[in-house]
């Protein structure tokens, strides 16, 4: 077992970023009170759609009375009901490659852990497993790429490209996302036009200093780089974007300060923040320890996903599957918007079938919600959520600038809601077992019969029994 300990390495901050000035978070942190009038104002404050700053942050994130915790969670589950309603997107991760040339210490595909079993997916593996995902229901996908010069720009197009093309019966991906390093402005233009969703790059700790102890070598040891990624996505004019910190590696207020800050950025410089924040916890990954020292409880986890929604109303959560079932379950309410179903991550495990226990040496990390995709869709349903695989806003054009037009004053659940319903009784026609498709037409009714005036009930339906007799990909 590779044991590291932060404590071990000395910390030495670079210079100051453009935007992320450690210095400037440890302050707010600090020296920002959190007395209860002041964070009642706040809440009220991000419940009237405005963005909260570092102050605002500093001050949610230094209360610790726990009527007062008690408060943002419930401030932070009603914004998510007045903005997203009771729907939650669901997509799946399809790892096509694990060769990396980084030595992340956290991570099971560094380039120092021997015993990994590299593979990249052949065209004919590719195809395969998005056929397995589609016979499944999928509709979302994120495709995962290590880091080595192998998964250029030209390699992930290409594999965006195929996937697309591939058609199983009725099954098809609508939405293609990306998790891979980051590229050039020019590699940015190339990924776009082969016309994939989010491109999400996380920065892991936004601690510089704590940054280089994680990243001793590798292109992704460079902080700079990889922070002003999707400043270079914006340049390329692709600007649907994800960012996210895997928390776990520093002092979890920190990094949700580095998150708000980062989002403000991009606001700023672009007027657009990011489509999606993720929040994964660190996981066990083959061959390391992991040092306790800044490990995320459970309590903290709930706070912070809270928090974030506060922070930010109208940019996606998600939530994966590092975290258990009954974590998720628990979770979700606080904020949530996104969560992966079905989830393997070892590669080509889609379009097997034996159902192997995971191996950590053919994988990057740990996954702790092993269900399938129906029996993640049947809970939702049983906890009274809306499961959505809806994409037309990526298709229509309603993302980057034209998506904060379209959700900012609270038009999208016009959209939304109707999108979802449709995406849903294409799910329930096509894949489901008769109990879940039972619960989904049930649900199906009970938020049609809960959409307000502004919404065409009955085009709706109409278009609910075009899906029956056979049309897909009915959108608003």
């Amino acid at each position: 077992m590779m044991m590291f300990t932060p404590e071990k390495y000395k910390i030495v901050d670079e210079p100051q970023k453009p935007f992320i000035d450690p210095g400037e978070i440890s302050y707010f942190l600090r020296n920002t009170c959190c007395d209860k009038l002041k964070i009642h104002d706040i809440i009220a404050k991000s419940q009237s759609k405005v963005r909260l700053g570092l102050a605002d942050v500093a001050a949610l994130l230094n209360a610790n009375a726990p009527d007062v915790i008690q408060e943002i969670k419930q401030g932070a589950q009603q914004l998510k009901e007045d903005i997203y309603g009771n729907r939650i997107v669901l997509f799946a991760p399809l790892y096509v490659g694990n060769k990396c040339t980084n030595n992340c210490r956290y991570c099971g595909f560094r380039a120092s852990n021997k015993s990994a079993q590299r593979q990249t997916l052949s065209e004919q593996q590719l195809v395969q497993e998005v056929e397995a995902l589609e016979e499944n229901g999928q509709k979302r996908l994120i495709l995962t790429f290590g880091e080595h010069p192998d998964y250029d720009a030209d390699f992930i197009a290409q594999t965006v490209k195929k996937v697309y093309s591939v058609k199983k019966g009725k099954g098809e991906i609508r939405r293609v996302n990306i998790n891979a390093a980051p590229l050039d402005v020019e590699g940015f233009r190339k990924v776009k036009g082969a016309g994939i969703g989010t491109y999400q790059i996380f920065q892991e700790t936004y601690h510089p200093g704590m940054y280089k102890v994680y990243h001793p070598s590798g292109k992704k040891s460079n902080y700079n780089y990889r922070l002003t990624a999707l400043d270079r996505a914006q340049e390329a004019g692709l600007d649907d974007v994800g960012i996210g910190a895997l928390f776990g590696l520093y002092d979890w207020k920190f990094e949700v300060m580095g998150l708000v800050r980062h989002v403000n950025h991009l606001e700023a410089c672009y007027n657009v923040g990011p489509h999606t924040i993720s929040f994964p916890r660190l996981q066990e990954a083959a061959s390391i320890h992991i040092n306790g020292k800044y490990l995320v409880s459970h309590d903290e986890f709930t706070r912070l996903i809270a928090i974030l929604r506060l922070a930010v109303p109208y940019t996606g959560l998600i939530l994966t599957a590092r975290e258990t079932a009954k974590v998720r379950s628990e979770v979700m309410r606080f904020g949530v918007s996104q969560i992966d179903g079905g989830t393997k991550i070892e590669i080509g495990a889609y379009a097997n079938t034996n159902n192997n226990p995971q191996n950590l040496n053919k994988e990057q990390f740990r996954i702790n919600d092993e269900r399938s995709l129906n029996e993640i869709i049947e809970e939702l349903l049983n906890q009274d959520y809306l499961p959505s695989f809806c994409t037309a806003c990526y298709r229509l054009n309603r993302t980057g600038e034209h998506f904060m037009e379209f959700s900012v004053p609270g038009f999208i659940k016009r959209f939304c809601s109707p999108n979802a319903i449709l995406t849903l009784a294409e799910y329930l026609v096509d894949y489901a077992p008769e109990p879940t498709a039972q619960k989904g037409w049930q649900m199906i009714e009970h938020n049609l019969q809960a959409l307000n005036g502004n919404t065409d009930i009955e085009e709706i339906r109409k278009r609910i029994n075009r899906i029956k007799q056979g049309e897909r990909d009915l959108y608003f």
